[in-house]
C-alpha cells in the first residue's frame, strides 16, 4: 500500500511529493497532463518561497525581485523586501525545475487523473487502489475537492485573471502593480528579455488588450513590445468547507483561494504542503485543519480586506495615494506577506 497519493502534478503537488519523499514516504503523483503545464498567474515568488524551494533542491531560473511597487496614472510607491530577494520565474520554467527535483528524489508520476475516492477508516481507496493518505493539490477548480464533498460557495464578487508575456528587457527589478478602475495589472520580470503581464479584473468579458489600455503608463512602458499567447483563469475566489476528510487532505489552491492580489500562492502552498506531510507522518491528519488556519489567516485577512475595500470606486482610487502617504505601513504590509508562512 502506498503511503501517499498526490492528486495533481502542478507546482504545489510536486512540492508536496518532495516533502513526502524527504520524509521517507512512498509517494506517487497522479497528473494526466504532460508537463511543463502553463497557467495564468503573476509568476512572482516571494522571498520565503525562494528560500523554501531552494531548500527542497529546486533550481530556480529567472530574475531577482527587489520588492513591490504600486502605481496609478500619476503616482508610485515602492516597498523593498527586507529579508532577501524574491524571484520572477516563468510558470513553465518553475514547473520544469520542480519536475527535475522530483525525478532526482525518485518521485513517481502516473499520467492518470484521480477519479474516485472512497474512505476505508484507516486508509483510502484511490480509483480502487488502497493508499494510506490522499493529498489533493489539483488546483483552483479541484475535482478532488468536489469528490470529497468539501466544495464551498463564495459570496464575494467573481474576479478573473489574464496573462501574457511581453518580449522586452525588464525595466525594473520590482514587481509593478498598476491600479485602474477596471482592475490591476501585474508586471513581473521573468527573464532577461521578458516580462509577464497579468491583469486581474471583475470584468470577465473584456479582451486582454482592451483591459491593458486602461493602464496608460504601462502601455507606454511596453512601447509596442510583442505580446505572446494570452491565458485566462478564474473565477479566482474558491471556498472549501474544510481541508481534511478522513485520510484525505487539501493543499494549495484546492484548499481554498481568496485572490491573487497579494501574490504569494507558491509560498502558501509550500507551507501547507510541509504541514500536511508533517501531519501525515505523525498519523494525525485532522491536525492539518488547525495548522492550515494558522498558516493562512494573515494572508486571507489582508487579501480579503484589500479586495473588499477596493470594490468601492473612491476607496480603490485612494489605495496608491494612501500607500504613498504612509510608506512605512505599505512596507510593513508587503513584508508581512513576503516572509515565510
Amino acid at each position: 500500500m502506498r503511503d501517499v497519493v498526490v492528486a495533481g502534478g502542478g507546482p504545489v503537488g510536486l512540492i508536496t511529493a518532495l516533502f513526502a519523499a524527504r520524509a521517507g514516504l512512498d509517494v506517487v503523483v497522479r497528473e494526466p497532463r504532460r508537463g511543463p503545464v502553463d497557467k495564468a498567474c503573476g509568476e512572482g515568488l516571494m522571498p520565503g518561497a525562494v528560500v523554501g524551494l531552494r531548500e527542497l533542491g529546486v533550481e530556480l531560473r529567472g530574475r531577482p525581485i527587489a520588492g513591490i511597487r504600486y502605481m496609478d496614472t500619476q503616482r508610485s510607491v515602492e516597498a523593498p523586501f527586507r529579508d532577501g530577494a524574491g524571484m520572477g520565474v516563468r510558470r513553465t520554467t518553475l514547473h520544469s525545475g520542480l519536475a527535475e527535483a522530483a525525478a532526482a528524489a525518485g518521485v513517481e508520476v502516473d499520467e492518470a487523473p484521480v477519479k474516485d475516492v472512497q474512505h476505508r477508516g484507516d486508509h483510502v481507496l484511490v480509483d480502487g487502489v488502497p493508499a494510506q493518505f490522499l493529498i489533493a493539490a489539483d488546483g483552483l477548480h479541484s475535482p478532488t475537492r468536489r469528490a470529497l464533498g468539501l466544495e464551498g460557495a463564495s459570496c464575494m464578487p467573481r474576479r478573473y485573471a489574464q496573462r501574457a508575456h511581453a518580449a522586452i528587457t525588464p525595466w525594473t527589478d520590482f514587481v509593478e502593480v498598476h491600479w485602474a478602475s477596471s482592475g490591476e495589472a501585474y508586471v513581473t520580470p521573468t527573464a532577461d528579455g521578458q516580462v509577464g503581464v497579468a491583469i486581474l479584473t471583475r470584468q470577465r468579458g473584456r479582451d486582454f488588450h482592451d483591459l491593458l489600455a486602461d493602464h496608460p503608463r504601462l502601455v507606454e512602458r511596453l512601447d509596442g513590445a510583442p505580446l505572446g499567447r494570452v491565458r485566462g483563469a478564474g473565477p479566482l475566489r474558491q471556498r472549501a468547507t474544510g481541508r481534511v476528510r478522513g485520510n484525505a487532505l487539501l493543499v494549495g489552491d484546492a484548499a481554498g483561494y481568496v485572490d491573487a492580489l497579494t501574490g504569494e500562492g507558491i509560498a502558501l502552498g509550500l507551507a501547507q504542503a510541509r504541514a500536511a506531510i508533517a501531519a501525515v507522518v505523525d498519523g494525525k491528519p485532522q491536525r492539518y485543519e488547525r495548522d492550515w488556519r494558522l498558516l493562512t489567516w494573515r494572508h486571507d485577512l489582508m487579501t480579503t480586506g484589500l479586495v473588499t475595500a477596493s470594490r468601492a470606486p473612491l476607496v480603490r482610487a485612494g489605495i496608491v495615494p494612501a500607500a504613498q502617504r504612509l510608506p512605512a505601513v505599505f512596507g510593513w504590509a508587503v513584508n508581512q506577506l513576503a516572509r515565510p508562512a
